[in-house]
């Protein structure tokens, strides 16, 4: 059979150029995606094709189509697809006979604008699809990692981060320490939070609220952590204001709190900067529930604890003096000892013996103080006069859901009883 006439390439630099440069696809699969793309539009046009030969050079921007049919006798074409005249095949080549096969190169732009459109559309869709597979399957693994990305666009509920190939990522509002402030061009460091994956459709959400953005922090400035000679328990972290940290050492010659911190607070400087001025409490963890509760109760000194294991509840004692110190700036330090210990705790005043024996039912102050107000506070294991005013102002508007004119009007009855 003859050598087919080298015919000039059609270029699809121009019309597909943004499909050579699709980033994070490789070049096998783009070809196979371009020659699928190809092979869809040809089935459209023709009814099927399986006899086509399609070669693309994603590099170039080129692409080559060739048809394959059989030459049958002059008026016995059943199928033109498929099929060729005799004398239709011998304007090709001359000496074609009955049975040959005829390899016929395809012009594409023959084809209309409507074809060429068909097929960006397609090409536009593979692609697309592509690239969300390949932006789920580079981040579904990393969930956990710290990755810095460059502010692009500041929204009201969120922020849009690009990373070094200007893959999109968000960072949620709620996921923001509250004294961030963002802008176009900044760089910001997040941890990948989570990937979700809708309808082939991923978002990468970031956070820098979460506690392992702090422990990876705290992990990438104390060298012991990374070697496994300190390990990280538990964190409980309020953004942007308070964390506490439980950490174990595996080393009995080190210090796994001053490990961490470092010397006059070296290692966490940086952390605390990077979370907006956030104070970090590192504490020893050991697995006795009573000391565990003591030490993230600190700056704190209990003096005693009753504990409620089955229930996760622990009732703390302390000297006057040290109740604020327990609860902390707006009830902060007892928060996150509770989230720390992942025990509710209840801080009580210390009363001695003869107190308590002058002690008052509140059920007595039906009179003065309405029933429903009573219940409350009971509800929350207060039954008596002196146990509501050892306890904490604070516990009583929060745990009891009352007004803090209603508390304050209860505390000034009880107290009259006594001083009276």
């Amino acid at each position: 059979m003859a050598a087919l006439k080298k015919e000039p390439v059609v270029s699809m630099f121009d019309s597909f150029k943004e499909f050579k440069e699709t980033k994070n696809i490789d070049r096998t699969t783009l070809v196979s995606v371009l020659e699928e793309s190809f092979r869809n539009v040809l089935a459209k046009i023709f009814g099927s094709d399986e006899n086509f030969d399609v070669i693309v050079n994603p590099d170039k921007g080129d692409f080559e189509i060739y048809r394959n049919r059989v030459v049958v006798a002059d008026g016995e074409v059943e199928d033109d697809n498929k099929q060729i005249s005799l004398t239709e095949a011998r304007k090709i080549e001359p000496d074609y006979e009955v049975g040959e096969d005829v390899s016929e190169r395809v012009d594409f732009t023959k084809f209309g604008r409507r074809a060429i459109l068909n097929l960006r559309q397609t090409l536009a869709s593979k692609i697309l699809e592509l690239e969300h597979d390949s932006l789920y399957n580079k981040y579904k693994d990393r969930v956990g990692q710290i990755i810095a990305g460059e502010v692009y666009q500041v929204w009201k509920r969120e922020v849009l981060v690009v990373d070094d190939e200007n893959n999109e990522l968000i960072l949620p509002k709620m996921e923001q320490i509250p004294s961030d402030v963002y802008h176009k061009g900044e760089t910001v460091r997040a941890v990948i939070h989570r990937v979700d994956n809708e309808n082939n459709n991923p978002k990468i959400i970031l956070s820098r609220t979460s506690p392992v953005f702090l422990q990876r922090l705290l992990e990438a400035e104390v060298p012991e952590i990374a070697d496994g000679l300190i390990s990280i328990k538990k964190i409980a972290r309020m953004p942007g204001e308070r964390a506490k940290i439980a950490v174990e050492s595996y080393d009995e010659r080190i210090d796994p709190v001053g490990a961490c911190v470092g010397v006059k607070g070296s290692r966490v400087h940086g952390i605390v900067r990077e979370l907006c001025n956030e104070n970090i409490d590192v504490i020893n963890y050991t697995a006795n529930t009573k000391l565990f509760i003591q030490r993230a109760l600190s700056p704190a000194k209990v003096s005693s604890i009753n504990i409620d294991e089955e229930n996760h509840k622990a009732e703390v004692f302390l000297k006057p003096e040290e109740v604020s110190l327990a609860i902390g700036r707006g009830g902060l330090n007892i928060k996150l000892a509770s989230m720390l210990t992942e025990y509710t705790i209840d801080v009580f005043r210390e009363i001695d013996d003869n107190e308590a024996d002058e002690d008052i039912y509140l059920d007595e102050f039906g009179d003065e103080i309405d029933q429903w107000v009573i219940d409350a506070i009971k509800g929350i294991g207060l039954d008596t006069a002196k146990a509501v005013l050892n306890a904490p102002r604070e516990m009583l508007v929060e745990k009891a859901d009352l007004e803090e004119e209603t508390v304050d009007n209860v505390l000034k009855v009880l107290r009259a009883e006594f001083e009276g």
